[in-house]
């Protein structure tokens, strides 16, 4: 669980390095067409070339490690009911690299894959959410655990 977590806090970091080195604020969360063709237009070409790398690089191995972070809270914290409630995490890591692809296909001018995005996002957007709260009451419960055991060791 570590290792996933400190990657994923890596690269958090690192695409805010990349959007502030570049000047650009990335389409991820972004799923009204309109909003994304303008967005898109309004960035330069090399702004599009280092989106588009930063997509196939680091938002690649973004979603696995963010998801297997997920998807070890859930299953460590939640017993029996722990790959039920990793499902939105291990779900969302394909709906994350879609994503991705289509993103991809977006800023190299490829509009036909804007109907792809459209849907990816949101569903992207709704499977993270959940994770992350799922995640996040699993990390209560284990810091919580984590304490009982403390202080039963102290007695």
């Amino acid at each position: 669980l570590w290792f996933t977590f400190i990657l994923t806090l890596f690269l958090t970091a690192a695409f805010v390095v990349v959007m502030q080195v570049w000047q650009f604020n990335v389409i991820d969360e972004m799923y009204i067409a309109a909003d994304i063709k303008a967005h898109i237009a309004a960035m330069s070409p090399k702004q599009r070339t280092v989106h588009a790398w930063t997509t196939g690089t680091l938002d690649v191995a973004y979603p696995l490690c963010y998801g297997a972070f997920f998807i070890g809270v859930a299953l460590k914290s939640f017993g029996r009911f722990g790959f039920v409630l990793a499902l939105p995490s291990l779900l969302v890591i394909p709906v994350d690299l879609t994503e991705g692809f289509s993103q991809i296909m977006l800023l190299g001018g490829r509009d036909e894959y804007m109907g792809l995005k459209v849907i990816a996002t949101p569903l992207k957007l709704g499977l993270f959410g959940l994770g992350l709260v799922i995640a996040l009451i699993g990390l209560a419960l284990m810091f919580f655990k984590f304490l009982k055991n403390r202080v039963a060791a102290q007695k």
